[in-house]
């Protein structure tokens, strides 16, 4: 049965997982055990689940609960499910009248590189790419277009954080995924070693003089390649290319130069992925 409680106020402190904490206190770096993130709506609620992620409590209207969301907390044993009127929830940040159903859930232990990219022979790497939608929009296209893993750097945006979860679909959830080091000073190097000492020739999605098309021939015969995307406006760092095996830039016409780097992740993924 679903462990219903009912909430009367906006300063009840059950609202905070929901509502006061921000991406930073809920991730809890310093004790990742303990860290939280935030799933919306059934859909991606369910991947979630059938990935093994372990629902913390729930925040949702009243009619959710014998509605969408009943086979969702069939599976939730007690976990806590806390609901209000649709007037109280108006006055909430807008994510529970437009989706319906929340989720905080917990974190698990990130995998390392090695496990992740295990059989893997294409994968993502995303340097520094600060904006959650694009992030969900890469992980999206990576977990559609053929990508094995995905990797962030220290400093990407999280993969779970709120809105990158939901652009994502919840295919954030399928895709393995883990970060490339833990400080700054891990990324370009050593991470690019790691890479290289797990077999992977390296791409960086540059627009460069010296780049290589996209087509190249000797891209495809890679037995395994990752695609190394920067982050928005300056791209990736002229360290990160320098030290890549290939410059790679996709093909432009009528003088457009360049593709949003959620877009030009969907046209490489595509391309580059293994035949």
């Amino acid at each position: 049965m679903p462990n219903i409680i009912p909430l009367h106020s906006l300063s009840d402190p059950a609202l905070g997982l929901f509502t006061r904490l921000t991406e930073a206190q809920l991730r809890n770096r310093l004790e990742p055990e303990k860290g939280i993130f935030i799933a919306e709506s059934p859909k991606v609620i369910r991947i979630a689940l059938d990935a093994g992620y372990e629902p913390a409590a729930f925040l949702m209207e009243r009619k959710w609960i014998d509605g969408q969301a009943s086979d969702i907390l069939a599976r939730c044993g007690d976990t806590p499910v806390y609901t209000a009127g649709r007037e109280l929830l108006e006055q909430l940040t807008g994510y529970a009248l437009t989706r319906g159903v929340l989720c905080a859930m917990r974190r698990p232990a990130l995998p390392s590189v090695e496990e992740v990219c295990k059989g893997a022979r294409r994968i993502a790497v995303l340097e520094d790419i600060a904006d959650a939608t694009n992030v969900g929009a890469i992980v999206r296209s990576a977990a559609a277009l053929g990508m094995d893993a995905l990797l962030v750097t220290p400093c990407c945006c999280d993969p779970l954080n709120r809105r990158a979860v939901r652009v994502s679909m919840g295919t954030v959830f399928q895709i393995p995924w883990t970060r490339l080091g833990s400080a700054p000073s891990d990324w370009p190097h050593p991470g690019l070693e790691t890479l290289r000492a797990l077999g992977f020739q390296t791409a960086a999605m540059a627009l460069r003089e010296d780049s290589v098309s996209m087509d190249d021939p000797r891209l495809l015969s890679e037995e395994k390649l990752a695609v190394v995307l920067g982050t928005e406006g300056d791209g990736l760092s002229s360290h990160t290319i320098a030290a890549c095996d290939y410059t790679v830039r996709i093909p432009m016409a009528r003088g457009v130069d360049s593709l949003n780097v959620a877009a030009a992740s969907a046209v490489a993924f595509w391309q580059l992925r293994a035949r």
